[in-house]
């Protein structure tokens, strides 16, 4: 499936609390040493699920979210029209 996630491996969190990411998903998300990731729970909803986003691509995951409540708006405020 194509916008279904891709499974890269399981990690183990050590003594201090770190975890190291997989090769495959290092290489196929393009991450290397030193890149800043943001750690959240997601998605909404899911507070069981960790999300990491790189720092460098925050504008266009937040761009997608914006373009999402306005979709949404906008099929809200039909609804209500009717």
């Amino acid at each position: 499936m194509k916008d279904s996630p891709e499974v890269f491996g399981t990690v183990t969190v050590g003594q201090r609390g770190q975890v190291v990411i997989p090769m495959k998903a290092r290489k196929a998300l393009k991450i290397k040493e030193g890149d800043q990731l943001i750690a959240m729970s997601g998605p909404p909803g899911k507070k069981d699920i960790i999300s990491f986003i790189p720092v460098s691509s925050i504008s266009g995951f937040l761009k997608h979210f914006e373009d999402r409540v306005e979709a949404l708006k906008k099929e809200l405020s039909k609804q209500i029209k009717k």
